[in-house]
């Protein structure tokens, strides 16, 4: 501040002379500040000097802890590590103990032993010299004995056990034709003991299935109705439903006729609806078969459920379930192939109960045994084997298989249930009015009648229909032309002649129809 005031006075003063000045004072100023700078380095340096110090004396401590601590440290482990070792010194001496007292105590066993073996030679010494003493006594007896007998003792005992051979056979072949004829009678007596038990406690109805269905209608007004126009609406029913109706005569009813009961069903419900509700029309005939044939499928895995929960039988698969159901429309020999499955399948459970079988898998067995003949597929396999193959796709009991495979004997029975199938099957079809072969014979032969048709390709659906003198055929207007239509129609008709062997004639008509359809929006 001095020399700034000394500045300006110079400046006052003049400028030559405030230049001298000026110089001066700049000179002075200068020399104080390096004389201040000076200071302040030297005032850092010591300051730092002192910094360092200190910072050195506490790395220097620190040091000095760290060393005390890793040392405490070591001598953890070292007195951790000495105490193991003590551990596993005190361990090996208590071993080195037991291990000598065992020594101990196997070499006194070793003792004990030898005196025990010294006595026992002493004894087999003794009983050796008896041994002899026994033997000879023993010769001279038998000696003495092939003296008085005049034979030798191998003569003698080769003579005794001859005898002896010969009475004991005598004896067990008595004893073993008595036991056999007594099992015999006895087997006989229970086994018709059982098989009348059966028969007795299980009630079924004598009832024959036919292959005509009546539909009763309120009045004759109403076969026109389903006639139709040109008799389309009764064209629409047989093309839809693959059954003959049979408008006649017969006053307030319709006959529905058809082999197969589940197409009968189907147009009986059906026509039922179209009454009911008084709808009757092409397109309105083809809603209500659909949806009547939906509701059949529908009731058909009803039939099944109910039918497994009224014979107990439980973890049935879903489709043998439907394929049970499905035994209400099938018939054997125009006997109900549900109805009797269910008299086998009492019929089986009341036999298995008595001879001490597994009761649960005869009642299972005897329901399904004919359950090959619900599939529509195969026709070239025996029922039995199909059934038993339907089994086993299914996973059943192994049992159960071979019983349905064998109850016709086209396989060998490897179980006690297959000849109890096959008993209790008889005993149902042998009922008086069970069965009749004639209605089974006819069925056959129109299902053959269908299928040969339905192997052509671009067939839809095959009918037959007028207890099998005419089978419509319904083609696929895409894959099959109106020419080719007559040409299909010749070729079925000559294979029918050339395959088949049917009364009278068989009229085959082929069907194709060509529909447009679009929608106003």
């Amino acid at each position: 501040m001095n020399s700034y005031l000394y500045l300006i006075i110079g400046l006052l003063v003049g400028v030559p002379t405030g230049i001298v000045i000026g110089r001066f004072l700049l000179r002075k100023l200068f020399k104080d500040q390096e004389v201040s700078a000076q200071n302040k380095v030297k005032k850092i340096l010591k300051d730092a000097e002192n910094n360092a110090e200190i910072l050195k004396k506490n790395r220097q401590l620190e040091a000095k802890e760290k060393f005390l601590q890793l040392k405490a440290e070591h001598e953890q482990e070292v007195n951790a590590k000495n105490n193991v070792l003590n551990q596993r010194e005190n361990g090996i001496k208590q071993k080195e103990q037991s291990l000598n007292q065992k020594i101990e105590n196997t070499n006194r066993k070793e003792t004990e032993l030898d005196n025990s073996r010294k006595k026992l030679e002493a004894q087999t010494e003794s009983l050796a010299k008896k041994q002899e003493e026994v033997e000879h006594l023993k010769a001279q007896h038998v000696a003495e004995l092939e003296t008085i007998a005049g034979l030798s003792a191998e003569d003698a005992k080769n003579q005794l056990v001859e005898n002896l051979r010969e009475e004991a056979r005598s004896k067990a072949m008595a004893q073993i034709k008595d036991i056999v004829d007594e099992a015999k009678l006895t087997a006989t007596k229970e086994a018709k003991k059982i098989v009348i038990q059966t028969i007795q406690r299980t009630a079924t109805e004598s009832a024959i299935e036919n292959t005509v269905s009546i539909f009763n209608i309120e009045n004759d007004e109403i076969k026109g109705r389903i006639i139709g126009r040109e008799g389309r609406n009764i064209r629409a029913l047989e093309a839809a439903t693959g059954i003959e109706i049979i408008v006649d005569d017969t006053p307030e009813a319709i006959i529905l006729s058809g082999f197969d009961p589940v197409r009968r069903e189907i147009a009986r419900l059906a026509m039922h609806r179209l009454v009911t509700d008084g709808r009757i029309h092409p397109a309105r005939i083809e809603e209500v078969v659909a949806k009547t044939r939906k509701q059949i499928e529908e009731e058909i895995v009803e039939i099944g459920e109910r039918t497994v929960i009224d014979l107990g039988i439980n973890g049935l698969h879903p489709e043998l379930i439907r394929m049970v159901g499905r035994m209400r429309y099938r018939s054997s020999y125009g006997q109900n192939l549900l109805q009797h499955s269910r008299e086998v399948a009492n019929f089986c459970a009341t036999m298995a109960a008595e001879l001490g079988l597994n009761v649960k898998l005869a009642k299972r067995a005897g329901l399904l045994h004919d359950i090959g003949k619900v599939p529509d597929d195969n026709p070239e396999l025996p029922h039995a084997i199909l059934g038993m193959q339907l089994a086993e796709k299914y996973k059943e009991h192994p049992e159960v298989c071979n019983a349905i495979g064998a109850h016709h004997d086209e396989i060998e029975m490897t179980s006690m249930l297959s000849p109890i199938i096959q008993v209790c099957d008889a005993i149902s079809g042998a009922r008086p009015g069970a069965r009749r072969e004639v209605v089974e014979s006819y069925i056959k032969r129109l299902k053959e009648l269908e299928e040969l048709a339905l192997s052509y390709p671009g067939v839809e659906k095959t009918f037959a229909i007028q207890a099998g003198r005419e089978l419509r055929v319904v083609v696929e207007s895409e894959k099959i032309s109106d020419a080719q239509s007559e040409v299909l129609a010749a070729d079925i008709s000559n294979r029918i002649q050339t395959e088949m062997t049917y009364p009278g004639q068989i009229k085959v008509t082929v069907i194709r129809e060509t529909r447009s359809v679009a929608y106003a929006k």
